[in-house]
């Protein structure tokens, strides 16, 4: 079986590493790996073939850095020649991004598979760019690998067939599983001269919050009145907007480089409590252990917040503030699988 693989952004490059990594050991599967180059700073994306074990991709179409149209035209362009010249029994894509939705279009305009990886998450605020890239996803696919009985739900409920649903788990909770035990302590934590669970973690890459002067200068607010440490590793959109707006940093704010996978999951495994508006952080911080404080106004993972490891705060600096000062909760329903999704979506698709 020949399988053409499609990432392009960070999230995609940890949850590919997973199914990857057992391709690597079964003769019975080629995979041809393209990465569209929608991340395309080294520390978003050339650090993490290295730290995951990706093998480099076979096609690198380098296309990034414009806007959301002429991404997705240009990928789908590109990823057409690749197709055709490849000629795969299978295209999988993962998760929600532009290369997702190019890769998808691209396989069913030439009648190929598609399987879709972290299928039917949806956060029903069609505003986001990410929302109808999933959505348009779903429905152009032949198999969707679901990470959650809710994610099934949706699914059902948008009218796909119960034949093309497979419920696999999660598999980012198969790299939070494997990777763990490879965690790095950035060089530069010691500086910091803080302990273990004496700080919060904070990320924001969100183009809404990013983009937006108000709601950025709203989020550091809130985090200046978290009443501890608080390290911040900036998305390079993130330290480009706050110099040319000129905000200034709470003093309780320590802002770092963009760190790599492993490095992020120390920080995470170490970190008291975590604040994000990224999908994927909001579940790495469940599966070590964290109360998650999401700097949006709904999130896709609607299990954690009902389960109360999550709080919903958007960009409200008394909400923020107030909720990164919460006492921590007890642990912990297995919400996404038994760590063995990417097992599951190798056997299903080669049993199809």
């Amino acid at each position: 079986m020949k399988l053409l693989t499609i990432i392009g952004a960070r999230p995609q490059f940890i949850k590919a590493s997973t199914v990857s990594r057992l391709i690597a050991t079964r003769d019975d599967i080629q995979e041809i790996i393209v990465h569209t180059g929608q991340h395309y700073d080294s520390n978003m994306s050339n650090i993490f073939f290295d730290e995951l074990e990706i093998p480099q991709p076979d096609y690198n179409l380098g296309i990034g850095g414009v806007g959301h149209a002429a991404m997705t035209g240009r990928q789908l362009e590109a990823l057409e020649k690749v197709m055709l010249a490849e000629k795969p029994d299978w295209v999988l894509v993962y998760g929600d991004t532009n290369s997702t939705l190019a890769g998808a279009l691209a396989a069913v305009k030439l009648h190929l598979p598609v399987a879709h990886v972290e299928a039917g998450l949806r956060s029903f605020n069609r505003r986001m760019p990410e929302e109808i890239n999933r959505i348009l996803t779903d429905h152009a696919s032949e198999r969707l690998f679901a990470p959650t009985e809710t994610a099934m739900v949706n699914l059902k409920h948008e009218g796909i067939p119960n034949g093309r649903l497979e419920l696999v788990g999660d598999v980012m909770f198969d790299a939070a599983l494997f990777y763990r035990k490879h965690a790095r302590r950035p060089v530069w934590f010691d500086s910091l001269q803080l302990g273990k669970e004496a700080y919060i973690l904070a990320t924001i890459h969100r183009a809404e919050n990013t983009d937006n002067q108000k709601l950025l200068a709203a989020i550091l607010t809130g985090l200046g009145d978290a009443g501890k440490p608080v390290i911040l590793p900036l998305h390079p959109r993130t330290r480009s907007q706050i110099k040319r707006c000129a905000l200034s940093l709470p003093s309780n704010v320590h802002i770092t480089e963009a760190v790599g996978y492993l490095e992020m999951i120390w920080l995470e495994m170490n970190a008291e409590m975590i604040a994000t508006d990224s999908g994927g952080v909001q579940k790495e911080a469940y599966f070590h252990a964290k109360p998650c404080v999401t700097l949006r106004n709904e999130t896709e993972w609607v299990e954690l917040v009902d389960a109360g490891w999550n709080t919903l705060v958007g960009t409200d600096p008394v909400k923020i503030g107030s909720a990164l000062r919460r006492k921590n909760v007890e642990h912990k329903i297995l919400y996404y699988g038994d760590g063995r999704a990417a097992e599951k979506i190798i056997s299903r698709l080669v049993k199809s």
